[in-house]
């Protein structure tokens, strides 16, 4: 089968990944209960520690980012328990999904699809709840380009007796994330966004306070029990299963690659390219979905003109110039767009993706502004 691997990636992940990153996969693999592992293992899991800026417990999981939301779930909600879930977007309703799975007694507290949380209606909502045992949010909403205000929502959840689940899959190590000062008791994250390594490995912290309520709830899962997590690790400095050695290398040179980059130059450059992408887009004449407070700094999304249509569009960028963008998702299908720019992405993948939406906006008969003239201000 012949595959077409030259596509500029330019979707809310996976993401491009570094050479330097893709070569580790091929290296030997090595016996995963040995000493050599185990190092490589513990190296890996103390700058995983780093990039989420705690002291306390990290994991690395074989598994998407679901697999640590679903982790951070069953291992602190029993039958009954209630569960605040924050939406805003279609990885919000996962968690409530998640949370549903569990036969937990669920609050959905919905806020409209673009903006970003209600800091209030979850003050509200916890004051009326307040044997509340979990609460859960997404800091940055891929399916519609938004960031949650996290920090000021951890402060609310600290004052209550209450489990503070955060997922960073789409914003660690491309926006401001400081686990510990945010007050985060289990936060998640996954491989293939801004750590920019090849999907497939997830990762979760966990504080004393989450521990003490894991250790008072009955597990759900084989795979996902945290707790065979850290007996291995305090024994051994392993894992329960069998994990992908593979995508330990990777993740290591990816987290290295990171953490040489620096975390806060990393935070601006991230921003540098959200700024850049949506000054373009809107050069070209196109109004941005997510409102400007709650903008995310790792994906802009944008609402197609009026004739153009999310098949057209896509195709042809996809077709016509190798650049994959994303559509909308649920109820947004069809309507959005939306351009990831995290990871390892440099400014000439974004002036050139600009480039080639407003050709393909042309093609299809919108008269586009110049966006790229527009976007170098903020890049050169």
């Amino acid at each position: 089968m012949k595959l077409n691997t030259e596509k500029l990636l330019m979707i809310p992940g996976p993401t491009m990944v570094p050479n330097e990153v893709l070569n580790t996969m091929s290296l030997p693999i090595i016996g995963h209960r040995t000493a050599d592992y185990g190092a490589l293992l513990e190296d890996t899991v103390d700058k995983m520690k780093k990039v989420f800026q705690t002291k306390h417990d990290a994991h690395l999981i074989t598994g998407s980012g679901t697999a640590a939301m679903d982790m951070a779930i069953s291992n602190t909600v029993d039958k009954g328990d209630k569960v605040l879930n924050i939406v805003n977007g279609n990885f919000g309703d996962r968690f409530y999904k998640i949370a549903n799975t569990y036969k937990a007694n669920t609050i959905k507290l919905d806020n409209e699809w673009g903006d970003m949380a209600d800091v209030e209606k979850v003050k509200e909502t916890l004051e009326e709840n307040p044997d509340t045992k979990v609460v859960t949010i997404v800091h940055n909403e891929t399916s519609t380009g938004v960031k949650n205000p996290i920090e000021e929502i951890g402060k609310i959840v600290k004052k209550h007796d209450a489990i503070y689940i955060v997922d960073t899959v789409s914003s660690l190590g491309g926006d401001y994330v400081d686990v510990d000062k945010f007050n985060i008791d289990i936060c998640v994250t996954g491989s293939q966004k801004c750590i920019a390594a090849p999907p497939g490995m997830a990762a979760i912290s966990v504080n004393d306070k989450a521990w003490d309520v894991i250790n008072n709830t009955e597990t759900k899962s084989f795979y996902l029990d945290i707790k065979a997590y850290q007996k291995k690790w305090d024994s051994s400095k392993e894992t329960p299963y069998t994990p992908s050695v593979s995508m330990t290398y990777s993740m290591n040179k990816a987290l290295e690659l990171v953490l040489d980059e620096g975390l806060d130059d990393r935070f601006k450059r991230h921003d540098k390219f959200a700024e850049a992408t949506r000054a373009g887009l809107e050069a070209m004449g196109l109004e941005l979905f997510a409102k400007e407070r709650a903008r995310s700094v790792t994906v802009t999304s944008a609402l197609y003109p009026e004739g153009i249509s999310d098949k057209d569009f896509r195709g042809t960028l996809n077709k016509d110039y190798d650049v994959l963008v994303a559509g909308g998702q649920a109820h947004l299908k069809g309507k959005i767009f939306r351009v990831g720019h995290m990871g390892s992405v440099k400014e000439h993948h974004i002036l050139g993706t600009l480039a080639l939406i407003e050709a393909g906006l042309k093609k299809l008969g919108y008269n586009a502004g110049c966006g790229v003239d527009v976007a170098k201000d903020y890049l050169l």
